[in-house]
């Protein structure tokens, strides 16, 4: 049959399923120029071959079907520049997403990896620190299911707009508390913003932790053997007669929801200092 192609060797040329052909048969999106009324046969025309390129090219760049069928039914240019511009605002929405998930996934790989290169377990060490900006809740926590409640509140009163992402949740102990080895519970949990549009749009919710010398302190293990750590801390301050100027930072970076393996366990302790003269 001159000038006529099957369906089945339409999808060849074209390299698209005959399920897919079938689909705009039905939806009356792309139709064959004849069907054989005694076998069913679809067949198309060389001519519709253009159609079916702009159908491809339109449905590339994210352009619903309904609209594009809508399209070639009116073929005006003014409702397609339209059309355009509405999914090149979607698409620039999904590269923004995306851009920020590989910055986390970037982040998030990059501590991974320097936390199983750390080798000053349970040494002091004083860091200059950036500003870090986060979402802060004052509870008293002193247990999983206070943790777990408390994360909860977090995020709804917040509003926080990432996930509760793992290894970025920490709490703080009170200088008093730290003094007097009180650790049965924590004063408050917070969750550390790693985006700038999150920053800007929880500016007037979220508190920052100042930038400033800091005594750091790594250890491995578990939770509970955290207050052996805070002494060493508290020693290290006492002999280089640093004075305390805010409250102490725990931070686990691994732990048991990204191992089953106790010894990399991986947690930091942190307080800002003042150095002295």
């Amino acid at each position: 049959m001159r000038n006529k192609f099957s369906i089945g060797q339409l999808s060849k040329l074209h390299n698209i399923p005959v399920k897919t052909l079938r689909y705009y048969d039905e939806i009356d999106l792309f139709k064959p120029i004849y069907i054989n009324e005694e076998t069913g046969y679809r067949y198309y025309s060389s001519e519709q071959f253009k159609q079916l390129d702009i159908i491809h090219y339109l449905k590339t760049l994210g352009v619903p079907l309904k609209e594009i069928k809508q399209q070639l039914q009116s073929r005006n240019i003014i409702e397609l520049q339209e059309s355009l511009k509405k999914h090149h605002e979607t698409v620039e929405t999904k590269i923004n997403e995306l851009t920020r998930i590989k910055k986390r996934l970037e982040g998030r790989i990059k501590e991974i990896d320097a936390s199983l290169k750390v080798t000053n377990i349970g040494a002091p060490t004083v860091l200059k620190i950036p500003e870090r900006t986060v979402v802060q809740l004052q509870e008293k926590i002193g247990s999983i299911h206070e943790l777990e409640l408390a994360l909860r509140k977090l995020k709804n009163e917040f509003g926080v707009l990432s996930p509760i992402f793992l290894g970025k949740v920490g709490f703080t102990r009170t200088i008093s508390q730290v003094k007097h080895y009180d650790f049965k519970e924590y004063n408050s949990i917070f969750l550390l913003l790693e985006d700038v549009e999150e920053q800007d749009l929880l500016q007037k919710m979220s508190n920052v932790f100042p930038e400033g010398h800091y005594v750091s302190i790594f250890y491995r293990g578990v939770r509970s053997e955290a207050s052996s750590y805070y002494k060493v801390l508290l020693n290290f301050i006492k002999e280089n007669n640093y004075e305390i100027k805010g409250e102490f930072i725990e931070r686990a970076i691994i732990d048991q929801f990204l191992s089953n393996d106790e010894e990399a366990f991986l947690t930091e302790i942190q307080v800002q200092v003042s150095l002295g003269e």
